[in-house]
């Protein structure tokens, strides 16, 4: 079964000083990049998903900024493959399906940011479009949520997100993914 690494919305703005900082996006980049070395060393695809806002109230992710732009640590190639988006759903409106067909994907391996909004969404659709996919826990990262007044942890989110999702995909850790 043909594999491709789906790497989503590895940006700026996630990381400290952006304007949007996620819990633990660090320990998430570096799993992902034993992904990517990974993939890179078996010539498997890796497919980056890049979410950039167009609209003059950008909160996070405003086309032009630095915290838009991907992350310099992620290990794109020249003849990378980056798709970009505006939705959380990395396949709504994108070129994202006519992609993976063009390349013979079978199985998205997923992983990126955040966790609870596009990872979720995006990996709910490759489900519903049988791309068999494997979520690898450890190479997401995402934040604290408000609801009603109360905080809810980023590792609860986390934990929760991960536990509905394994209800669509395989869950992995990296290493147990690697192995």
């Amino acid at each position: 079964m043909k594999q491709a690494l789906l790497v989503i919305d590895v940006q700026n703005d996630y990381f400290p000083n952006g304007r949007m900082e996620l819990n633990k996006p660090q320990e998430a980049l570096d799993k992902i990049n034993e992904l990517e070395n990974h993939f890179l060393k078996a010539n498997q695809p890796i497919i980056y998903i890049q979410h950039v806002k167009h609209g003059a109230n950008a909160t996070f992710f405003e086309v032009g900024t630095h915290g838009v732009k991907l992350h310099s640590k992620l290990k794109r190639q020249a003849d990378s493959i980056v798709i970009e988006k505006h939705f959380p759903n990395s396949f709504y409106r994108t070129t994202l399906e006519s992609t993976l067909y063009a390349l013979g994907v079978e199985q998205l391996i997923i992983c990126g940011m955040m966790t609870h909004m596009c990872v979720d969404s995006t990996t709910r659709a490759s489900k519903e479009l049988q791309f068999e996919p494997i979520l690898i826990s450890d190479a997401t990262a995402t934040r604290d949520l408000l609801i009603d007044g109360t905080k809810v942890k980023a590792e609860d989110v986390q934990t929760s997100f991960i536990a509905a999702l394994s209800n669509f995909a395989l869950v992995s850790s990296t290493a147990e993914f690697l192995s």
